[in-house]
């Protein structure tokens, strides 16, 4: 891990570090929206280890799609003279990362150690943070 971090442009340094605090925050209130319904409505909604490890399971591969996603730029940056080659590898690793996503769902979904919802609403917070933060800077 080392290794890759050393190598990274600081550019995707940084937006990763903003993609993992998005997310830290996406998780926290999620957890807080989680305790609050099940206070309401304790029969209806659950909140248990379930959801702590779903949300924590769900930022993990949130965050880790864009780090890929970013070394994946990183790397088509450097093949910018060869059009080809940075089609193929774009295509390419996003079929990888959606597939990535679509394991880690359908895991959450079926690994009863994991609340599916609490598992599959994290996969949303870093694109809704970039958005939001876009906003804000405006």
């Amino acid at each position: 891990m080392s290794k890759i971090w050393d190598g990274m442009q600081p550019a995707i340094k940084e937006e990763t570090k903003h993609v993992m605090l998005y997310t830290v925050v996406g998780l926290v209130l999620m957890w807080l929206a989680f305790l609050v319904l099940h206070l309401c409505m304790p029969e209806k909604v659950s909140f248990d280890y379930r959801v702590i490890l779903g949300g924590l399971g769900g930022g993990t591969v949130a965050v880790l799609n864009f780090l890929w996603m970013g070394l994946m730029v990183q790397k088509a940056a450097a093949k910018a003279g060869d059009q080809d080659a940075v089609r193929t590898l774009v295509k390419g690793s996003y079929s990888q990362r959606m597939l990535f996503q679509m394991l880690w769902i359908i895991i959450a979904i079926a690994a009863p150690c994991f609340h599916y919802a609490a598992g599959i609403i994290p996969l949303l917070f870093p694109g809704t943070g970039i958005k939001i933060a876009g906003i804000l800077k405006k």
